[in-house]
């Protein structure tokens, strides 16, 4: 039985801006409804940025930016670690709040969400004091010392998606290199960003280190993207906006990091162990209702296994259980906004034009509790290359299958797309592993596993779906600049165009 009492109330949550240390009121007074994905009633409103707010909040972190660059950077691994400490203190509220605002599953959040947020604010935090430099050996009488510096100001834009993991991921690699942060949560899921901005306070971050903007991405995403003073921007969401947040960088040249769309292929070969594969593609496609750029959203199942794995996987798809997100039994929530529900049952208007076969799913659930959420039954349908969602992002439970014949029909099926992001593959033959790995165009390959990331593990794609890293050692690079410095120790040497 779902327990109703909640241990959080989503009108007490601080919903204004956090500036310099503050929560202030948008310029214009402006405000954003949040809304519950699981019966569309307004949960709180938030304060709207637009550009005079981006313009205050860049202020204070270019204010802000020589101390905490200059801080000892151990004094930054420990605020950084403190934070996770504060935040783990707060686990049931943390999580009851993000399944409140997005839809996910209280046990995924619990399970993943804020455990791996939890681990990556830890790891970078500890990785804040060993951004070391090297020496290069040049000619003699010189020594070449390269540094890595903070890049400055750093803006950041997070999606709806995964709010809380997200901004871990951005915001702790930039603060642990030096950087201070304007960050533009989504004004779908804002309200666990705002909570750790409220406890970064309580555990005595700077004022201005750390900013926390909601609002539209058209204005306040825009205008950072665009800020003279903004050296660098980091966004995770689409495609068709990470273009814009190229566009709008030019104006200054800042660097850019963009995690973008995904059309992940998730191949399973016919030596493949059955129960494993089949429980690991539901999980790659339908955790988090599909709503992950990493999706496995492309299955691509060798012709000999394809009807045993098909009758096994929709089974399982037909089983998962929907429902209120809060219900610790629910295996699967609402899509986390109307508009994208609308745009996900859009795609089953283009299967029933193009004459895909919808082997399970393809509605919204039936039962009377959920009639009012974002809800969408686990989805499968049979596609061909060229069909719509063969090729194009879903971003739902919805996902398409494929039969391949042998392993280079599968490499080209698995390569036959714009995007290059994460992929999977189910085999037990070694060699057909390491083979696939190095053939698939992606940022990412799985073996016998989706889905599985670590902070120490770069994440990032090729081609459309973008470029740069989030997480691992290979992110800092995106938070720092190397600076070179030559220093003349052989006094014996002169300068060129030296006189007597």
């Amino acid at each position: 039985m779902l327990d109703k009492t909640r241990s959080v109330d989503p009108q007490k949550i601080r919903n204004q801006l956090f500036i310099n240390g503050e929560f202030v009121d948008a310029a214009d007074g402006a405000t954003i409804a949040v809304v519950n994905p699981h019966n569309n009633k307004e949960l709180t409103s938030v304060a709207e940025a637009k550009a005079p707010d981006v313009d205050k909040a860049v202020a204070a972190a270019r204010a802000a930016f020589p101390a905490w660059k200059n801080m000892n950077p151990s004094g930054r691994g420990r605020l950084i670690m403190k934070l996770a400490d504060k935040l783990e203190d707060h686990f049931d509220e943390l999580t009851e709040l993000e399944s409140l605002d997005t839809g996910h599953p209280i046990v995924d959040t619990r399970r993943l969400d804020l455990p791996r947020t939890l681990l990556n604010f830890r790891y970078f935090g500890g990785l804040a004091d060993k951004i070391d430099g090297r020496q290069v050996p040049v000619e003699p009488g010189f020594l070449n010392v390269v540094k890595r510096q903070p890049v400055g100001v750093v803006g950041q834009i997070v999606p709806w998606n995964f709010p809380l993991m997200f901004c871990s991921w951005k915001l702790a690699p930039a603060l642990a290199a030096g950087n201070t942060v304007v960050m533009k949560p989504s004004e779908l899921t804002p309200l666990t960003t705002l909570r750790m901005a409220e406890l970064m306070g309580d555990v005595g971050f700077p004022a201005g280190v750390v900013n926390i903007l909601p609002g539209y991405g058209h204005t306040a995403g825009q205008h950072l993207a665009e800020h003279p003073d903004v050296n660098k921007i980091s966004f995770t969401g689409s495609t068709q906006t990470g273009r814009k947040i190229v566009a709008a960088s030019a104006g200054n040249l800042k660097r850019v990091s963009l995690e973008l769309g995904g059309k992940g292929p998730n191949i399973v070969f016919e030596d493949a162990t059955l129960p494993a594969a089949v429980g690991g593609s539901a999980f790659a496609i339908f955790h988090n209702q599909g709503q992950a750029c990493i999706a496995g959203s492309r299955l691509l199942l060798q012709e000999s296994i394809a009807d045993e794995f098909l009758e096994r996987f929709i089974a399982l798809a037909e089983s998962i259980r929907i429902g209120d997100p809060l219900d610790p039994n629910s295996e699967m929530g609402p899509l986390t906004s109307k508009l994208h529900l609308d745009r996900v049952l859009g795609f089953l208007e283009v299967c029933a034009k193009e004459g895909n076969k919808i082997l399970t799913g393809g509605a919204q659930p039936t039962d009377p509790a959920l009639k009012h959420g974002f809800y969408l039954r686990p989805t499968i349908v049979e596609a061909k290359p060229g069909d719509t969602v063969f090729k194009e992002e879903v971003f739902g439970p919805f996902v398409s299958v494929t039969r391949f014949r042998d392993e280079a029909h599968a490499i080209e099926l698995a390569n036959d797309t714009s995007y290059g992001l994460g992929s999977g593959v189910w085999t037990n033959n070694l060699q057909r592993a390491h083979r696939m790995g190095d053939a698939i165009e992606a940022g990412m390959v799985w073996i016998n596993s989706y889905k599985r990331v670590h902070p120490g593990s770069p994440f990032g794609g090729v081609g459309q779906s973008g470029y740069g890293r989030d997480l691992g050692t290979e992110c800092m690079n995106e938070y720092t600049e190397p600076k070179s410095i030559w220093i003349n120790y052989d006094a014996q040497i002169p300068p060129f165009y030296s006189r007597p």
